[in-house]
């Protein structure tokens, strides 16, 4: 299991982008949660076997129809048994 952490810039607030998100990692096994954040970004924590982390943050780099991704940060992250599934956090 690997785990990343990703902030998406662009236009991916109120686009429908978190649940997009969420679904989409629901859909590869991903665990983890996702999150808006006061500067307009999307943050998100993902988790699960590398080529279904890969695929999320690829589908992450386009996001839904409707949203604008202009660059999308990623780093490693400790990975985090807490999260049994993907979930939508509220703002921060």
């Amino acid at each position: 299991m690997v785990a990343r952490q990703i902030r998406v810039h662009g236009y991916v607030q109120g686009v429908g982008y978190r649940v997009s998100l969420q679904d989409e990692a629901s859909r590869h096994g991903v665990t983890g949660w996702v999150r808006n954040r006061r500067d307009g970004t999307v943050e998100a924590l993902l988790q699960g076997p590398p080529a279904a982390v890969e695929a999320v943050i690829a589908w992450a780099r386009r996001g839904p129809p409707g949203a604008r991704v202009d660059s999308l940060g990623d780093k490693a992250a400790e990975p985090d048994a807490a999260h049994a599934r993907f979930a939508l956090r509220p703002t921060e």
